[in-house]
């Protein structure tokens, strides 16, 4: 049986880095009325996925009001391939550390 494609189907993983001393708001609103919205702490990483036409909002607050800093289309953030701390080991793999 062949699945019907959905909004989802085709996402990518992404990931942003807070490289600001700042805390972040990142923000995407879907097409389809959702919406994903994190706090992103200085340094920290967001790995999250998006459609790949998604574009992802940054803002800072200052005063209580929040400022857009940036607008980063997702496919700039596409992750290829897992760092090798993130990727978990393979079980036939050894332990050489030992």
């Amino acid at each position: 049986m062949v699945q019907t494609p959905t909004p989802w189907s085709d996402r990518i993983l992404c990931c942003y880095v807070n490289t600001t001393t700042q805390l972040q708001q990142a923000r995407i609103e879907h097409v389809s009325g959702g919406l994903f919205e994190r706090l992103v702490f200085p340094q920290q990483r967001l790995l999250f996925e998006a459609v790949p036409d998604a574009v992802l909002e940054i803002y800072i607050h200052i005063a209580n009001s929040a400022s857009l800093l940036e607008q980063i289309p997702c496919l700039r953030l596409q992750v290829n391939e897992l760092p090798a701390e993130i990727t978990p080991a393979h079980p036939d793999s050894a332990d050489l550390s030992e």
